[in-house]
C-alpha cells in the first residue's frame, strides 16, 4: 500500500488506458479496485472505445470474483478531467492521448481479445501483477 500519513486523505487517482477500453484496460481498473479498495480511484478509458467489455474480459474476472459486466466501454471524454497521480497505457502507442498525469508508464500488454481462453487469463494474471506492482510503490 501507499505510504500516506494519517492526514493525507486524498486517494491515489489512476487511469489505464488502451485502444477499445474493453480488455486490458477495464481488468486494470477491476485489480486496482479490487488492491486498491479504500485507498485508490480508479478509472479506464480507450483511445477508441469498442462501446462493449468482451464477454471473455467478464469471464476471466468472473473466475476470480469480480463482477466485470457492470463495467462499460468509454472514451476518453467520459472520464473525470483531472490530474492522476499514474496514467498507464497498456500497448495503444501513439493511440494513446496524452491525459494530465504525475507519473506515466506504458505496460506494453497484447491485446488479449483474440486469444484463446488460457491466453487470455495469463494476461489477465500479468495485468493483475503489475496492478499490484503499482499499489506496493
Amino acid at each position: 500500500m501507499p505510504n500516506q500519513s494519517s492526514d493525507t486523505k486524498a486517494p491515489l487517482k489512476v487511469l489505464f488506458v488502451c485502444v477499445e477500453n474493453s480488455n486490458r484496460s477495464q481488468m486494470a481498473e477491476a485489480f486496482a479496485r479490487i488492491h486498491g479498495k479504500g485507498f485508490v480511484e480508479a478509472h479506464s478509458a480507450g483511445s477508441r472505445p469498442s462501446g462493449r467489455v468482451n464477454l471473455k474480459a467478464i469471464e476471466a474476472m468472473r473466475e476470480l470474483g469480480y463482477d466485470l459486466s457492470q463495467h462499460h466501454s468509454k472514451g476518453l471524454s467520459e472520464i473525470p478531467d483531472i490530474e492522476y497521480d499514474y496514467a498507464i497505457t497498456m500497448g495503444c502507442g501513439d493511440e494513446c492521448p496524452l491525459v494530465r498525469a504525475r507519473q506515466r508508464q506504458d505496460w506494453n500488454i497484447p491485446d488479449p481479445k483474440e486469444m484463446p481462453r488460457n491466453e487470455f487469463r495469463s494476461v489477465r494474471d500479468l495485468i493483475e501483477q503489475k496492478v499490484r506492482q503499482l499499489l506496493t510503490r
